[in-house]
């Protein structure tokens, strides 16, 4: 009995131990091939930096694709905004702020205008994910179409904005956003606060699944499992401060994910996005409406490329002709490797976050191993081709 059980477990968390396991042995086989300079505490930590700028994307992908749906505009737009932000910062928020605010110091004009400017780039990416919302919920043109027109219009934004060329600079307090670190106490308090909600959160969901009369794990299963998250967030903890402590946009990564796994699993649109996904046509019958449902999704997508395009300003303290370029592939395949069915109905939010881990360890073990840049496109392009060939292959065992 304690052994079907245990056999059960495993069974319906197999896609999340499998990407585990591949992640495990990506960062073994580089860790091998550069001499163990891959798990370093410098590389590690810039690991995690560049893996965040895709998975907000990511996060707002996997609701896109679980309702059907596909956005292929996500990098232009990030470039946009990134454009439009660095724009703000370099070009036209200083003289008007120094005009406005003749007397102030120079931190508190550069604190002002990081404030503008964030309020601005996330409205632009709203703007933009109403726009496309409404034309694909309320007009009813496909989103392939849409986002693929979007993805050309953005781009010519970009260029428009930049007129080919880079803007900079931009104020220190705005480049923290994505340069910046948490202090090691501080990181310190966050990773033993996070182990304890971790305990909390997996016993809590035990006494409700008796409550209610779920099947559960054994109670040694539930334990181990919370140990093993515990040590992996203080191990994380240890590494960062290691080198200088965790990156302020990891940290905001988390607090984005946390938000949307809670969007998907505990309110109605997210219930309602999987239901569309799965069914639409039930959806629509069961009283669903289905194109606000549509539209909100979108808009939450504008919303995270928003974020995006201001974490990658911040990243490269610049605006860039060549911001967010290929954003969208990354994006879609970091879903895709994490679980995320391309025929829509199934993803989870984790997994994104964990394809995203996979496909940044691709390019920076490959980056460190000085692998021609070839190279590094045709294996990631292998990769994409086999999750979603395994995603084919599972969908094929259920019929």
């Amino acid at each position: 009995m304690l052994a079907q059980k245990i056999n059960d477990l495993i069974r319906q968390n197999m896609k999340t131990y499998t990407m585990i396991l591949a992640l495990a042995l990506i960062w073994l086989f580089f860790g091998y091939m550069t001499d163990w300079i891959f798990f370093s505490p410098r590389n590690m930590s810039n690991l995690f930096r560049q893996m965040t700028i895709v998975s907000f994307l990511s996060i707002g992908m996997v609701l896109i694709i679980v309702t059907g749906n596909i956005d292929l505009s996500v990098g232009s737009v990030v470039g946009l905004v990134s454009a439009v932000t660095a724009y703000l910062q370099a070009i036209l928020l200083p003289p008007l702020l120094e005009s406005m605010l003749p007397g102030a110091d120079i931190l508190v004009r550069g604190l002002v205008s990081t404030g503008i400017t964030i309020v601005i780039g996330l409205l632009v990416g709203i703007l933009i994910g109403v726009w496309q919302g409404w034309i694909v919920a309320y007009l009813g043109v496909p989103a392939f179409i849409v986002t693929l027109g979007g993805m050309l219009i953005f781009r010519g934004g970009v260029l428009g904005v930049t007129q080919g060329k880079t803007i900079v600079p931009v104020e220190d307090s705005f480049r923290l956003i994505a340069q910046g670190y948490l202090p090691n106490t501080a990181g310190w308090a966050l990773g033993v606060g996070t182990a304890l909600v971790i305990f909390f959160m997996i016993f809590h969901n035990r006494r409700q699944r008796k409550e209610y009369g779920f099947d559960q794990a054994p109670m040694y299963v539930d334990f181990l499992r919370a140990t093993f998250f515990s040590c992996l967030v203080i191990y994380f903890v240890k590494v960062m401060n290691d080198y200088r402590g965790i990156p302020n946009p990891v940290l905001l990564m988390a607090v984005v994910a946390l938000i949307f796994t809670y969007i998907t699993n505990n309110t109605k649109l997210g219930r309602h996005a999987y239901a569309l996904g799965g069914n639409k046509e039930a959806t629509r019958l069961s009283g669903i409406n289905i194109r606000r449902n549509v539209f909100t999704i979108f808009v939450l997508m504008g919303a995270l490329c928003g974020v995006s395009g201001i974490v990658l300003t911040g990243y490269v303290a610049a605006g860039t002709t060549g911001g967010g370029v290929n954003y969208e592939l990354e994006a879609i395949a970091a879903c895709v490797i994490g679980g995320t069915s391309l025929m829509g109905g199934e993803g989870k939010i984790f997994g994104a976050i964990v394809g995203s881990l996979i496909m940044a360890s691709l390019l920076n073990g490959m980056s460190v191993m000085n692998m021609p840049i070839f190279w590094q496109f045709i294996i990631r392009g292998l990769v994409l081709i086999l999750a979603v060939y395994v995603d084919v292959l599972s969908k094929k065992k259920k019929v």
